[in-house]
């Protein structure tokens, strides 16, 4: 999420405040607002290449290990083919001096030079085929596809992603509460999430409570900034489809864990 759009939700959470405390003072549940956020995976060859085949559309749920694109192999396919020489070479040369050794025309540190060099050709080899190998991508988690970023015919640098994808699990509820609602957050607190076209309040627990807090503009510490003081928090869902990513929220506690029901025989 953009700077922008997240000092929005930063100022929608300090104007809320004042109606999330009444609505606490009328008995209601307490209601942060937030956001869906995910934690895309972004799948890149090694290299730099042309894709040469796409087989996923945006949108597609694939599982771990399906196929998703490839690029030209060219320039892989020729290390490869000068490694299958060299190691060619460096058996002739293993084989000639492990000859010499027996009738005594040769020595044994020559011997050993030739292992050593078949030895570091064979490595080569295994590297230039993995680096071929790996022109052929396959999907490293099962989710669905988000976005893909180039497609066949155009060239692609390295490191930069061919593809984003979203496994289910990573899909997280992002919001802000002020700093006097913060004592009655805990990690694996249970929270009910709600959103417009949502058909029932989704459940969630929270995963996360930042240490670090945040000031909405204008940054200024003093006794009267101090309700503007807030902390993000996250939560996730074992129910992940029915929440979409950048989709706005309302988070409520759990009743049962803000202080509203006590066991029986408690002080009051």
């Amino acid at each position: 999420m953009n700077a922008l759009l997240r000092n929005a939700f930063l100022l929608a959470v300090v104007g809320g405040a004042a109606l999330t405390l009444g609505a606490c003072s009328e008995g209601r549940e307490p209601g942060f607002q937030g956001w869906v956020e995910a934690d895309l995976i972004f799948v890149s060859p090694d290299e730099y290449g042309r894709v040469e085949t796409l087989s996923v559309r945006e949108g597609d749920v694939v599982e771990k290990g399906a196929p998703l694109f490839t690029v030209d192999p060219d320039i892989q396919q020729a290390n490869v083919d000068m490694a299958q020489a060299a190691l060619a070479n460096a058996q002739v040369a293993y084989d000639r001096a492990q000859t010499l050794l027996k009738t005594a025309a040769g020595t044994q540190k020559a011997l050993d030079d030739a292992d050593a060099a078949l030895r570091t050709a064979q490595a080569q080899l295994t590297s230039a085929k993995t680096r071929l190998m790996r022109r052929k991508m396959a999907s490293p988690v099962s989710g669905s596809v988000q976005q893909i970023y180039y497609r066949p015919g155009e060239l692609v640098p390295a490191g930069r992603p061919v593809l984003a994808m979203l496994p289910p699990g990573n899909i997280k509820v992002r919001f802000f509460v002020p700093e006097t609602e913060l004592a009655r957050i805990s990690l694996g607190q249970p929270v009910s999430v709600h959103c417009d076209g949502c058909k029932a309040d989704v459940p969630a627990r929270v995963t996360f409570i930042s240490r670090t807090a945040e000031f909405t503009p204008p940054v200024i510490y003093s006794l009267d900034e101090r309700s503007k003081l807030v902390y993000l928090i996250e939560a996730r869902t074992d129910m992940p489809g029915e929440l979409r990513v950048g989709q706005p929220v309302d988070v409520r506690l759990k009743e049962a864990l803000v202080g509203e029901a006590k066991p029986e025989g408690a002080k009051p």
